[in-house]
């Protein structure tokens, strides 16, 4: 799918993946939704954004999600793709794992962008198409000790979008999945439980130093990921 001209919403916008791919998005010529907890920061961001909507959503509650949807239809009339990008990390083997956090995570990580797919899938199928990104992650990919909690979200999520990108393909409706590996944002500092002191270590360059993506490069893989649609693509 083209770029120029979409209405895009992009979920867990203030800071990250999200803020980068906003920027990206926004020069590439699209008119931008951006969602997050962080209203400060969203507000600095549409100031920044030309053709932008700020909306302020916690996407673990279920109202937020109807409001972002219904304001962005507001503004710009349509959704052409939804970015669901807004997630969290969780740290402890499965032993551990404190169940109350592990629902929050879950609330966040699966139930909120199965509820925003839900929301816009009836509006896309009106207006003849449209395409839903979820970033995943790498480690939904493998199995690695102490993050099962978190994976385990992931790999739900996978399943989540690649099932519905079959059962929604004769309604033009795209849907793909895109999967970093570690990246320089806050992430594993807003992470809950705690983070393992040994485990399998990150994978290195030629030089031995920690292969690290910076947000700007998977924006520009999430770009590459629209413009193809093709179902999963991998940092």
């Amino acid at each position: 799918m083209e770029i120029k001209n979409k209405a895009i919403i992009v979920t867990g916008a203030s800071q990250g993946i999200g803020l980068a791919a906003a920027r990206l998005l926004s020069r590439e010529g699209a008119k931008i939704v951006v969602s997050a907890r962080s209203t400060e920061a969203l507000k600095q961001l549409e100031k920044e954004l030309p053709e932008s909507l700020a909306v302020p959503a916690d996407m673990r509650n279920a109202a937020d999600i109807e409001a972002l949807v219904r304001q962005t239809l507001e503004r710009f009339g349509r959704i052409d793709i939804l970015v669901n990008n807004a997630g969290q990390g969780m740290y402890g083997p499965v032993e551990q794992v404190d169940i109350d956090q592990y629902r929050s995570i879950m609330e966040l990580n699966v139930y909120g962008p199965l509820r925003a797919m839900q929301a816009v899938i009836p509006v896309m199928r009106h207006q003849g198409g449209g395409m839903i990104v979820n970033v995943s992650s790498r480690v939904s990919k493998n199995y690695f000790p102490g993050l099962a909690a978190y994976a385990s979200t992931k790999y739900a999520l996978n399943a989540l979008s690649l099932t519905a990108r079959a059962e929604l393909a004769h309604d033009g409706i795209v849907i793909s999945v895109l999967h970093p590996k570690m990246t320089a944002t806050d992430f594993m500092k807003n992470a809950t439980g705690t983070r393992p002191t040994a485990g399998p270590k990150p994978n290195t360059n030629p030089s031995g130093a920690p292969s690290i993506d910076i947000p700007e490069a998977v924006a520009e893989k999430l770009a590459e990921l629209i413009r193809s649609g093709v179902p999963e693509a991998e940092m």
